[in-house]
């Protein structure tokens, strides 16, 4: 490609050894973010077609009938009419932004290169890129992540343990949560009592059958105070299931506005979530904001009207068909009420539907994007993310005048805290949004006087404040661990010991374990080596450890006994956990766990106990004497080797350490086996102020494409927890290793 109508001025697309594009236009943001499209065109081509085609309900025409659940999903909470909507009501300048980013992908098509693999096993096409596809797929990569999913679980647990027991159905955080606000406080739980459950029960009894009542990501920012450079340290690694090709890209774009380096998301313009522009860098974790709420209705027989205070309402219907590969078409009739699109039904006329932040209102987001990209401290980065609302985030930040922060980057409705817990009526009323929460009134927190900022899934701030902010979240160890290390090792506060906090391996959970064993009394023989195992395992989750892997057989074990024992496990495929993803209730109750172990709580155990319960997990555990590098080894699935797996599409998975509680959260699903499926899709760390001692790490590499050289080259180097230079001077990157391609309007 030699020339593209409508560039202003010359741009320079550098790959260096790894692969990595660094993109320089000589003109301003329009040149830019036409280049980046056109980059993330030529690496990225069929992983930003195929996230596209899962915004917009179109997936299963490629994937075939497993992607029509979700495709079905797609298409009932209306990503595509949401998508549009956003797009027109953006600003000039975020306008601006999304149609240069789809001209340049539309350039790369245009320019007839040799099309990724993909395309030809699937015998496709590449389609046209629209200005709104970057909003579609960037809500699709956030798509109903948090709240909606424990609702749904207590929501069909509640009719088999009861709501005394409900309430105990969360992740587990050891009876205390981990502040971020104020940061290394701990408070108690707000606890669910049965006034906070009663509209939820009342919604859900009402509707039930008669006899239904029977039954991550880390990061942290170091103060110069506190840092031995005595600059602002920031790191992390933002943790989701290993998609190949990875959701990130590193990237590095630069212009005469701006000039910014870090990880890119494919189908969208900017950097929204990990970057730095040489004068303030920025990263973020999930913050399990409660942005996700949850509607009993009540429908007429026809199902064509609802409830709503002593009303009965229109219900909007509309039919979609989905295309499956392979397959016969599936056709669904959407109904939406007043609060949302109905995502399940019950007996009895009894509906939920579904009222997030994602949908119902109009999402300016993109209006940040482009305000981000120039931000010149941490308070001006804060300031341009006003308005932030597609998937909310702990956005933590650092400067070179040397301050860090931590704000909260969402927008959270304003409702009744009972609303975290539970479906709610919707026919009363008392559950309605009652406007948002102001940007200046999220949580924040500047120069916290400790020097140390630490985010890891775990609570913001105390229950009981003005606002409600969230009923679930993750338990607070990753983030105990890191600040525990930061306060006592000044090593690990300097980027050079980012991968060894990155690479931290510590369980919180061996201990309780060992505790238990210790005192248990085990005749058989496998079930007491099994037990000699874990008691002689030193908790480090580490890739070579065999008492790690008998500890997670045990585990896994004594979660399909409670599963079994509480009746929850016969909830898989109900209604309310049939919505695409699915819940399923061990990987659930693997969270729950600890905490009923740790309190001695054998309610949910069906008449029996802890002892006894571990001694029948201790006999029925698969351990078979392997390390735990080799049992969590990660499978690293392209979305097409089911279709053709003789493709080779799929990149080799190293053992790896790691866990769903430590640091290093390489994660599993109980249910599934204890292969790692989710972990940190990259890692980072800003030295603030020296930019070229950054470092970074992805874990494929930097191409999507299967046959190329820089699809898995990372991969080794990540699974190790190392790093490679994040080089960000022009004048070093001309001087390494790098291949050049100049583009001329």
């Amino acid at each position: 490609m030699n020339g593209i109508l409508g560039l202003t001025a010359p741009v320079t697309i550098l790959r260096d050894g790894l692969g990595i594009p660094h993109i320089r236009s000589e003109g301003g943001t329009a040149d830019a973010f036409r280049a980046q499209g056109l980059v993330h065109a030529q690496d990225r081509l069929f992983q930003m077609e195929l996230n596209r085609r899962r915004a917009l309900g179109r997936a299963a025409e490629w994937l075939g009938p497993s992607a029509a659940a979700g495709d079905l999903l797609a298409r009932k909470l209306g990503v595509e009419a949401a998508s549009r909507r956003d797009a027109a009501a953006l600003s000039p300048e975020a306008r601006a932004m999304i149609e240069a980013y789809a001209a340049g992908v539309n350039d790369h098509i245009a320019a007839g290169s040799a099309l990724p693999v993909e395309y030809g096993l699937l015998g496709a096409t590449p389609e046209p890129w629209e200005p709104w596809h970057c909003i579609a797929v960037m809500r699709r990569l956030g798509l109903l992540m948090g709240s909606v999913w424990f609702k749904l679980w207590r929501a069909a647990a509640l009719a088999v343990v009861g709501p005394d027991q409900v309430g105990k159905l969360r992740y587990d955080d050891g009876g205390r949560d981990l502040l971020l606000l104020p940061p290394g406080m701990e408070a108690d739980r707000w606890a669910a009592t049965l006034a906070d459950l009663a509209p939820g029960i009342a919604a859900l009894m009402a509707g039930a059958e008669p006899d239904a009542t029977g039954g991550g990501s880390n990061n942290w920012a170091v103060s110069p105070a506190m840092s031995p450079t005595e600059r602002p340290v920031l790191a992390g690694d933002p943790h989701r299931a290993f998609e190949i090709p990875n959701m990130y890209a590193q990237g590095h774009l630069a212009c005469s506005e701006f000039d910014v380096i870090g990880l890119t998301v494919p189908g969208v313009p900017g950097f929204p979530h990990f970057a730095h522009n040489g004068t303030v860098a920025w990263c973020v974790t999930h913050t399990f904001a409660d942005i996700h709420d949850l509607f009993v209705e009540r429908l007429d027989a026809t199902r064509t009207h609802c409830e709503f205070q002593g009303e009965w309402l229109p219900v909007v219907q509309r039919e979609e068909t989905v295309l499956v590969r392979g397959a016969d078409p599936q056709t669904a009739t959407v109904l939406e009420t007043r609060h949302g699109p109905v995502i399940a039904e019950g007996p009895g006329g009894v509906a939920l539907a579904l009222r997030s932040v994602q949908f119902a209102e109009t999402d300016l987001s993109f209006d940040c994007l482009p305000r981000m990209l120039g931000a010149d401290s941490v308070e001006a980065l804060f300031e341009a993310t006003r308005g932030w609302g597609v998937i909310d985030h702990n956005l933590v930040a650092a400067d070179t005048a040397g301050r860090i922060g931590l704000h909260i980057r969402a927008m959270i409705p304003r409702r009744p805290r009972a609303n975290g817990w539970l479906p709610v009526p919707g026919w009363t009323g008392e559950h309605e949004w009652q406007g948002f929460i102001p940007h200046e009134s999220l949580p924040r927190m500047i120069d916290p006087p400790g020097g140390f900022i630490v985010t890891a899934n775990n609570r913001v701030m105390t229950d009981g404040g003005t606002d409600y902010i969230q009923t679930d979240c993750h338990p607070p160890y990753r983030a105990r661990r890191i600040l525990e290390r930061l306060g006592a090792e000044p090593d690990s506060r300097t980027p050079e010991g980012a991968a060894s906090l990155h690479g931290d391996a510590r369980s919180p959970h061996a201990t309780l374990f060992q505790a238990r064993l210790a005192a248990l009394d085990v005749a058989d023989g496998n079930a007491a080596a099994l037990r000699d195992a874990i008691l002689a395992w030193d908790g480090e989750m580490r890739a070579g450890s065999t008492g790690a892997s008998a500890y997670i057989a045990l585990r896994r074990a004594l979660t399909a006994l409670l599963a079994e024992r509480s009746g929850l496990g016969a909830l898989a495929g109900t209604p309310f956990l049939a919505v695409a993803p699915g819940v399923v209730p061990q990987n659930q109750l693997w969270w729950t766990l600890p905490t009923l172990l740790r309190a001695d709580d054998e309610s949910l155990l069906g008449g029996i106990g802890w002892d006894q319960a571990l001694r029948a997990a201790l006999a029925a555990a698969a351990f078979d004497g392997r390390p735990w590098g080799e049992v969590h080894r990660p499978t690293l699935a392209h979305p097409l080797t089911a279709q053709y797996p003789e493709a080779g599409l799929d990149p080799v998975g190293l053992p790896i350490g790691g866990d769903t509680d430590t640091v290093m959260a390489n994660g599993l699903f109980c249910a599934s086996g204890p292969a790692a499926t989710y972990g940190a899709l990259a890692r980072y760390v800003f030295d603030v102020g020296d930019w070229e001692n950054s470092r970074w790490t992805v874990f494929h590499g930097a191409s999507g494409d299967p046959l190329g050289p820089h699809y898995a080259d990372q991969h080794a180097d990540w699974a190790a927890c190392r790093m490679q230079p994040m080089t960000y001077s022009w004048d070093r990157l001309l001087a390494a290793p790098h291949t050049l391609q100049r583009i001329l309007p």
